[in-house]
């Protein structure tokens, strides 16, 4: 890994929960913003809905996603998989982009499906657009909650661990804030390439 990003890294768990390490600058800001409204008039924004329980609700916030490996990817994109896989040390074939409109759009507590991930790999979220608080808890007793605001231009590092052992999430919030995009970038394997 390049010396210089170690000195801007936080660690923020690394443990038995497995790790994750926390890049708060790793896009100048002028870029993140370039890249932020690139990404909002470029990537074609979709609602879904979800079966919760008993009845089927919208997913609060607007998703994109796009397999790395074929052709069409904004380019914003494809230079965030350059940063990216640069500082992770690890090469990734899917990003989900997620778009949180203001404080009412959010993504409820949830790991990632094993079955859904390349063994061992890790997620990594780049960060443009508002700061939004990210919560993550253990699934099991003793309760422990780490929370982290992900500022524009950051990265989070979660290791595959992770998922086996935290939930993680973006709360809703009625603090006034304003659009943040959210690239997840994960290594898929070939038969889930279509997941969002």
């Amino acid at each position: 890994m390049n010396s210089l990003l170690d000195n801007f890294t936080h660690t923020v768990l690394d443990g038995e929960l497995g790790s994750v390490r926390y890049f708060p600058d790793c896009v100048p800001s002028d870029l993140a913003r370039e890249w932020f409204e690139a990404l909002l008039r470029e990537v074609p924004w979709t609602s879904y809905r979800r079966q919760m329980y008993d009845r089927e609700v919208d997913v609060p916030r607007l998703i994109g996603t796009y397999d790395l490996d074929a052709p069409g990817l904004p380019p914003a994109i494809g230079a965030a998989r350059a940063l990216v896989e640069r500082i992770s040390s690890h090469v990734y074939n899917h990003v989900g982009v997620n778009r949180y409109r203001d404080g009412n759009d959010s993504v409820a507590p949830h790991n990632d499906k094993l079955d859904g991930l390349v063994a061992g790999a890790p997620i990594a979220l780049l960060s443009l657009g508002s700061t939004r608080r990210f919560v993550m808890h253990t699934k099991r007793t003793p309760r422990r909650r780490l929370q982290l605001d992900l500022a524009p231009g950051s990265l989070l590092l979660m290791s595959y661990e992770t998922q086996l052992h935290l939930d993680h999430g973006v709360p809703k919030t009625k603090a006034a804030v304003g659009e943040r995009i959210s690239l997840a970038f994960r290594d898929r394997p070939s038969r889930s390439r279509a997941y969002p």
